[in-house]
Parts: structure tokens; sequence; C-alpha cells
């Protein structure tokens, strides 16, 4: 069982005097508290440390947990430099990266976004897909790549990653679509649904199509994205999560719970809610911290890592049956 942390690298969950350089020290106190991973979202919405810029200053300051993307949009970057840039903090990890790509969603967080990258909305799942086959190619050394979309030869030689194979490559997304080509050709799965039992459903149709692709449920890891704001005043717990997801989202907390998985209260509250998502399947929990400031960031870090060995002792625990 594996618990992460999503550092805050948007400028809206910062305090004014809050130094962005603090961020590195915050993924060091993660690690010493017993978190197993730091991952870092990507967006061009709102002002933010660029993901990958932040995962590179990570590399050296960390030595165990994996470093991961939640989600990385690839349309954002040229595909070939992308391969290159992730080959490259694989490299600088010692093979501790995990990326977990998206292809963005309609509204402000997607169709706008395409417009600066100068590419088309249309197909851009299947550009996604092309893209991540494009990255593994070229992590084996292919000099060309022929999709139905992207087409390179004479491909100069690329930097290879540390590991053979490359970092594992997760998809975030839960609708039919999603789970069936997560099943065809993901290393894992990272969704945030608000209810365990869309997440078991989800798991196991991932299953079936892995199955049906011939693969093993274990090639596929199932995580969970959730929001966590622990509080001995709950009530106040969630006048502030209202805050959070009002600066972060724009939108009130009711909303944002409708979409996302959010998990807070007392901690006893929060074990027992990432308890159920831990029988409906989850083995990897990449939890955001609902607070403002770097400082109340620290405060829930520290809160939230009380709660790793209950967690992890649920996961081992638990009875899962692979396809069931």
């Amino acid at each position: 069982m594996d618990i992460g942390v999503l550092l805050p690298t948007g400028t809206a969950q910062w305090d004014p005097a809050d130094d962005p350089r603090e961020l590195v020290a915050l993924g060091r106190l993660a690690e010493r508290s017993g978190f197993s991973s730091l991952f870092v979202n990507d967006s061009l919405v709102s002002p933010r440390i660029e993901a990958l810029s932040m995962l590179a200053a990570l590399a050296p300051a960390t030595e165990t947990v994996t470093l991961g993307t939640a989600a990385l949009m690839p349309f954002l970057r040229r595909p070939v430099q992308a391969a290159q840039s992730l080959a490259s903090i694989d490299l600088l990890s010692g093979g501790r990266l995990t990326v977990t790509v998206g292809a963005g969603f309609p509204g402000r967080f997607g169709r706008p976004l395409y417009t600066l990258s100068e590419l088309p909305w249309d197909r851009r799942f299947a550009r996604l897909d092309e893209t991540v086959g494009l990255w593994r190619a070229l992590w084996d050394g292919a000099d060309a790549f022929h999709g139905e979309i992207l087409r390179f030869d004479g491909i100069p030689p690329t930097t290879r990653p540390f590991r053979a194979d490359g970092p594992p490559v997760w998809l975030g997304g839960a609708t039919p679509a999603a789970l069936a080509r997560t099943g065809l050709m993901y290393d894992g799965w990272l969704p945030y649904p608000p209810d365990p039992a869309d997440y078991a459903s989800g798991l196991r149709d991932i299953r079936r199509a892995a199955a049906d692709a011939g693969r093993a449920a274990e090639d596929i890891t199932p995580a969970l994205f959730v929001s966590v704001r622990i509080d001995d005043d709950v009530e106040g717990g969630r006048r502030a999560l209202e805050g959070y997801a009002r600066a972060v989202y724009g939108m009130p907390l009711e909303e944002l719970e409708k979409i996302q998985a959010v998990v807070t209260g007392s901690a006893d509250q929060v074990r027992q809610r990432l308890g159920e998502y831990v029988a409906a399947g989850v083995r990897h929990i990449v939890v955001r911290l609902g607070a403002l400031g770097l400082s109340s960031q620290r405060d829930q870090l520290e809160r939230v890592a009380d709660l790793i060995p209950a967690v992890r002792g649920a996961a081992a625990r638990a009875s899962f049956t692979p396809g069931s």
C-alpha cells in the first residue's frame, strides 16, 4: 500500500508571504514522515510551478519516494521533447518517476488549452494514446514512429530513461472509454470518484479489459486521487475546505464533492472513509491536502502522516480477488 501527497504547486494554494522554494522542503518532510510518493499537477489555467520543473528539483533532494504527475497533459508539450524531459527526470531520480496523463476536460480545463497549444480538440484521446506510444518507442531506442496522428522519421538519438522499459504511465479518468484504454495499454489508473462503489466497479471493468488484452491484473496499479482535510473541529474543517474549493476551483465545496473524491472530518472519520476506498481495491492513494498556505499544508501533512500505519493495515487486511 502506497500513500503519497500532492504538493501545492499552484499559487492559489499559497499565502502571500510563502516562498515557493519551500515546496522542496515540504517534499523532504513528506518523505521523512512516511509518505511513499510525491505528485504534482499540470495546468495553464492558474499560475503554478511547472510540473516537470518541480519534479526535476525534487529528484536530487529526495531519496526513495516515487515522483509523479497527477496528471500531466502531454498536449501542452512537443511529444519528442516531453519524452526527453521525462527520461531525464527518471535518470536524475534513479528510476523513481511515474507519469499519470490526461487529455483535459471540456470548459476552461480543456479546449482553451488546446487552442494555446495549436492542437485540435477533436481526437484528443487518440492523440494522447499515440503520444504515450511514441514516448515508449523513443525510450526503447526507436528512431521513427508511425501512428495515425503522430508520424516521425529520422529521430536523432534521445535520452534513455533509468529503467529499460521507461517509467510507468498511468491514466486519469473514469469514462467507459478511459477504463477500456487503461486495461489495454496503461500501467495504472488514477481517478477521483466521489463514491468508493464507483471505484470498485471501474476497477472491475479495467481488469476485464486487461484480461481481454492478455494482461494480468497485477500489471495495472489501482490508485486514487483524493482531497483530504483532518480537523478536530469538523465544522471548522469544512469551512476551511470550503475556502480551499473556492480559491483553487472557483466553486463551492458542495459542488466539488459531486465530481471529486473529498474526505474530511476527524482523524477517525477520514481513516474510515479512506478504508472504504481501500476495500474497493485502491493500493496507491495520492492525497491532496485541503489547506491554504504552506504552513497549514505542513500541519495537514503531519495529520495525514499519523494515519499512514492504519491505512496500510487496512490494505493488508483487505481481501481483493482480481477480476471479482
